[in-house]
């Protein structure tokens, strides 16, 4: 196979990848509604949360109402993506709220709280994958993107933290305070399961070594943990001593080699050890190019 040939079937998976993530996200995510949030009536923030408070005033389909909602945002907003992110965008927005209105599955629960925490685990998941696919579902982004361009003084986390705001407040002067408390949740759980599927779960670890005997470790973490290993040049403030530091990043069931393996070589080493929320390359997760 040619270079070219490599290339362009490279590109083609991607774009498969990209689109099967826009699909599983929106069905993951619409599945939020009939099974926890339209039911106990929590509006989760956003166009689809401003749709619910419409659904409890006047008992329109959340769906049909969001995508509606979503067409003045998405004229005022496609001139700030790029082409290709339109059309995904578009697509998930289209598909997503179709969704919400078409699949019709009982309530899982009564329960608002419960409803409202996997609710907004359930949204969380499936915004998570349809970002990670490229897109968005329209709405609040949209708006926040053509706030931003006008007024940048305001970041786009503050707008979109605005009008989340302001719909949960419209769900309590319409529905009742609890429904409003109830929603908060919500976004809160949204928010967090979407930051975990966009950053990774976080089970590998990087692991820094600060030591002497650089060179005895490191062939021991190549040899017998096959992990690439980052050597830098340190000095020790209060010594003033030149020393190494090793970066190792390990998957968490190989921490305890590791730290065995320090402590065999240099007793007297230094390590500390975080998490990765995502880690590419070399071993681990493939580096992703450029949306296509």
């Amino acid at each position: 196979m040619s270079w070219f040939g490599f290339i362009h079937d490279k590109v083609h998976l991607d774009r498969i990848r990209h689109y099967a993530l826009i699909m599983l996200g929106s069905f993951v995510g619409a599945l939020a509604y009939p099974l926890y949030l339209v039911p106990n009536l929590i509006a989760p923030g956003g166009v689809t949360g401003m749709a619910t408070v419409f659904f409890y005033l006047f008992r329109w389909p959340v769906g049909l109402t969001s995508l509606l909602l979503n067409v003045p945002l998405f004229i005022m907003g496609y001139r700030s993506m790029g082409r290709v992110f339109v059309f995904r965008t578009l697509i998930a927005t289209v598909l997503f709220s179709l969704l919400i209105d078409l699949l019709r599955f009982p309530p899982m629960t009564k329960d608002p709280l419960l409803a409202c925490i996997f609710g907004g685990i359930c949204l969380g998941a499936g915004l998570g994958l349809i970002l990670r696919g490229g897109a968005t579902t329209g709405g609040t982004d949209l708006l926040a993107r053509v706030v931003h361009r006008h007024a940048s003084a305001l970041s786009v986390g503050v707008v979109l933290f605005a009008f989340d705001c302001s719909v949960i407040l419209l769900a309590g002067f319409t529905m009742s305070a609890e429904h409003a408390m109830y929603s908060m949740i919500s976004v809160f759980m949204t928010s967090k399961v979407l930051d975990t599927v966009l950053a990774g779960l976080g089970t590998d670890k990087a692991c820094y070594v600060i030591t002497r005997n650089a060179q005895s470790i490191t062939k021991r973490l190549l040899g017998e943990l096959a992990r690439g290993v980052t050597i830098l040049k340190a000095i020790g403030a209060y010594s003033n001593q030149e020393l190494s530091m090793l970066l190792c990043v390990v998957g968490r069931m190989e921490i305890s080699q590791l730290k065995t393996i320090v402590n065999e070589e240099d007793p007297h080493a230094f390590v500390f050890i975080t998490d990765t929320h995502e880690t590419l390359g070399e071993g681990f997760g493939k580096l992703s190019g450029k949306d296509l």
